[in-house]
């Protein structure tokens, strides 16, 4: 029984990433999918001195803690990450014990952009260091142009990317049978 968390870096309903880590989540086919939810307070050392570290935020850590492997997709926003998803990141940083330790996880960008998010994408992986996860380095995907990338059903199009996406999953699911 394989569990497969997904983190989308975007809290609009209808973002490309977030359609992102679906494709992703059906290409892995996993036996349980959870898509997490980043609606959290900014962090605030004042918020968790009065009330504790908030619920949501335990909530994540349970699943990333549960989860055998990770998909996260960042948008890029100014040339970084979202503030959404470094957020979630800081929050998480408060808990022990650190749940990504070890654990595999796939990187993966979408963007109206014509660098498919690269830039976010590295600076996700910077900001990821100090927690210790095994992130796997490629296949890179880096979905440009993301308002184009996908049909209805929210398959991606182009061919190239599907490869590579299911090369990807298909590196991330042999990471959680070792």
């Amino acid at each position: 029984m394989t569990t497969l968390l997904g983190i989308s870096g975007a809290l609009r309903k209808d973002s490309h990433n977030t359609v992102l880590v679906n494709e992703a989540a059906r290409l892995f086919a996993p036996d349980t999918f959870v898509m997490a939810d980043l609606h959290f307070p900014l962090f605030d050392g004042d918020i968790e001195d009065a009330e504790g570290i908030p619920e949501p935020v335990q909530k994540l850590h349970a699943q990333i803690k549960a989860a055998d492997a990770v998909i996260i997709s960042t948008p890029e926003y100014n040339k970084n990450l979202s503030g959404v998803l470094k957020n979630a990141l800081d929050w998480l940083s408060r808990q022990r014990p650190q749940p990504w330790t070890g654990k595999p996880v796939a990187i993966m960008s979408a963007s109206s952009g014509r660098a498919g998010g690269e830039r976010a994408q590295y600076s996700l992986r910077h900001c990821m260091t100090p927690f210790n996860p095994h992130i796997l380095q490629g296949p890179e995907i880096m979905i440009a142009a993301a308002e184009k990338a996908f049909d209805e059903n929210g398959r991606l199009i182009n061919e190239f990317s599907t490869k590579s996406l299911t090369k990807l999953m298909d590196a991330l699911r042999a990471e959680t049978e070792r």
